[in-house]
């Protein structure tokens, strides 16, 4: 039996409109959709994106990969997730496994992938590009990222602030990701390089609840787990 296909297929920021054509195209054709989720809760926010696009007869399949910094209970859901999705593709079965945003930034596809790779020979694997939640946000605000010689680094918002603060200060312009769980710390790295000024807060983009804020202070002391912020250095 021809083992089947397994793409890696990024659903975009938020809005189910800005999947691309080829990321409808593949979910039309194939026949398990892979779900990646939280153990804590039922929904996957990816699978709800892509639902408008999902063939009535397509078979979801959830992996559940917990958010925990434990690495034996990440290794051991990786192993679980990539021996369930092998069954699928084993069994000549193309299956799509949806990341939102891009599935090669900040992914859990990324992990899959590694682990399979690591069971054996890789399967066919296709990735299928999406649209990031930064390139929605600087579209959404009407700011460009960069222009001319001006570069662009993305980080984690989780990092440490000495980390932070020693990256934003070599960077033109920068995308701050994952801003929900040391907002405070940014905000503070942002103010001791006078970056504050020209840094914007959107969370939720493109979903009930979006919040766009123009004055770091309006943000949120908890924000939710979409969020991030755009940082662009004012020239002399």
């Amino acid at each position: 039996m021809t083992q089947g296909t397994l793409f890696g297929l990024g659903v975009g920021p938020g809005d189910p409109e800005l999947l691309t054509l080829k990321a409808a195209r593949v979910l039309a054709g194939v026949s398990v959709v892979l779900a990646a989720a939280s153990p804590k809760n039922d929904a996957s926010r990816a699978l709800e994106i892509a639902a408008p696009h999902l063939p009535a007869e397509a078979e979801v399949l959830r992996l559940d990969f917990p958010m925990t910094r434990d690495r034996a209970a990440l290794t051991a859901a990786w192993r679980e997730n990539a021996e369930k999705t092998l069954e699928v593709l084993d069994a000549g079965r193309d299956a799509a496994f949806l990341t939102l945003g891009d599935p090669m930034t900040y992914s859990t596809f990324g992990y899959l992938l590694r682990t399979l790779g690591e069971l054996g020979p890789l399967p066919r694997v296709e990735i299928v590009p999406g649209i990031t939640s930064y390139q929605a946000a600087a579209a959404r605000i009407a700011r460009p990222l960069v222009e001319a010689e001006e570069s662009l680094l993305v980080i984690p918002g989780v990092c440490s602030a000495e980390k932070l603060e020693k990256l934003l200060a070599c960077a033109d312009n920068a995308v701050i990701l994952k801003a929900y769980r040391n907002l405070p710390e940014i905000r503070a790295a942002l103010d001791r390089l006078d970056l504050t000024r020209s840094s914007m807060f959107v969370s939720r983009l493109g979903l009930p609840g979006e919040l766009v804020c123009e004055d770091l202070a309006d943000a949120p002391e908890t924000p939710h787990y979409f969020s991030l912020i755009l940082v662009r250095k004012e020239k002399a």
